[in-house]
């Protein structure tokens, strides 16, 4: 192979491009990943602030890990980075209703509880929403209250169109694993371990990519071409649409009709000492400017608290979104140390997306080209790389 064509092509340096590089790296292909931000991680987004004490992280983006991601853990052990894994404090979320921070028990409506368990039994999800399928499990007021803005603070965006089975898939659990767990310097800590020994090149964006006779050619915005054997394209869906769109029309057309949200997000760090706030989890915005604020207190540091807040776009400016911010966490302005701003995007999906899927990969059969990332099964690093396994044994067959 020259130094411009590989066995496989990623363009996209999230956890899904990132996981199917190890893979091919593991099979010996020459594989070379393609990133057109500066950033390696993709929606999975650590930042460091800058304190008197050292380095203080909080996760601007995804920020769970479990046990039961079987895919993450095996590339973690892979990399060596099993011994390095941090736990996660058991805390509890509150609810945020207007200027009162609620427990979650105290808004349940206990009578609509009766018979749950029966109707999570006999209830199916496939081809119901979020709000048809868990209203009716646990009760319209009981959804309205407390189970629908959670659910729009585990996505980032209202939940309630969502395909039911697209959330809370069940998985196996490795028991001799942390239930739940993070790095030693949040999720970026495991990007960076994924990526050692990975030939990456970021502010490398695609322009285009066109089928050879041989497999691809890929075209990147300085000029310079790369042949390719096979070619993964772990990005969303409408940018994976405008790539394809020339070679590919009906493809791209399909691949269009899959919805994207924006989030943007805004952590901040205080001394523990300048807030009154007991430990917690995080909080869920209820009919608030903002879905969800994920807690750094799940691995709590001794002298700093930070918080991430994920808001609904075009509300509030980056000024509102702070005040906000302090008259939730009852602080003054002047006991933020430091604020940062990130605007994310994912995948929003709707009822017949698995129908959609099905014909993507109809289409995709017999081609060396692979689609990867967080809008297929689920919206989890785990989902997404469970997508990334699959595509990843079917090119390496071509």
């Amino acid at each position: 192979m020259s130094e411009r064509s590989f066995d496989l092509l990623i363009v996209g340096a999230g956890i899904s491009g990132l996981g199917m590089a190890r893979m091919a790296r593991r099979d010996g292909l020459s594989t070379r990943v393609l990133e057109a931000t500066s950033h390696i991680g993709g929606a999975i987004y650590t930042h460091q602030f800058e304190t008197p004490d050292g380095p203080v992280w909080a996760e601007l983006g995804g920020h769970t890990c479990y046990n039961s991601y079987g895919n993450l853990l095996a590339l973690l052990e892979e990399t060596g980075q099993l011994e390095s894994l941090q736990a996660k404090e058991k805390l509890r979320y509150r609810i945020q209703s207007g200027d009162r921070l609620l427990s979650i028990p105290s808004q349940l409506n206990f009578l609509e509880l009766l018979g749950v368990l029966p109707r999570l039994w006999m209830s199916k999800k496939a081809g119901r929403s979020v709000r048809d399928y868990f209203g009716d499990i646990l009760g319209r007021k009981n959804y309205a209250r407390v189970l629908g803005p959670a659910l729009d603070a585990v996505v980032c965006q209202p939940a309630a169109e969502f395909p039911a089975d697209a959330l809370f898939r069940k998985k196996p659990r490795r028991k001799e694993i942390l239930r739940s767990y993070t790095g030693p310097k949040g999720l970026q800590s495991f990007v960076d371990g994924l990526t050692a020994g990975l030939d990456v090149m970021t502010e490398t964006p695609v322009v285009s990519i066109e089928k050879t006779d041989a497999g691809y050619r890929v075209s990147t915005q300085s000029g310079d071409q790369l042949e390719a054997a096979r070619v993964g394209l772990a990005i969303a869906p409408d940018v994976a649409a405008n790539l394809l769109r020339g070679s590919m029309p009906a493809l791209a057309d399909r691949l269009e009709e899959i919805g994207m949200a924006d989030i943007e997000s805004q952590a901040v760090i205080l001394r523990a000492d300048d807030l009154d706030l007991p430990l917690l989890a995080g909080i869920i915005g209820r009919e608030d400017d903002f879905f969800s604020a994920v807690s750094r207190d799940l691995v709590p540091h001794p002298d700093y608290r930070a918080f991430t807040f994920h808001f609904r776009p075009d509300r509030l400016s980056a000024s509102d979104s702070l005040s906000r911010i302090c008259a939730v966490l009852g602080v003054e302005r002047s006991s933020i140390i430091s604020s940062v701003s990130r605007a994310n995007r994912l995948p929003a999906l709707r009822l017949g997306h698995a129908e959609r899927i099905e014909w993507v990969d109809r289409q995709l059969q017999s081609l060396p080209l692979g689609l990867i990332g967080n809008w297929f099964q689920g919206v989890s690093i785990e989902d997404s790389l469970v997508r990334t396994r699959s595509e990843y044994q079917r090119l390496k067959g071509q």
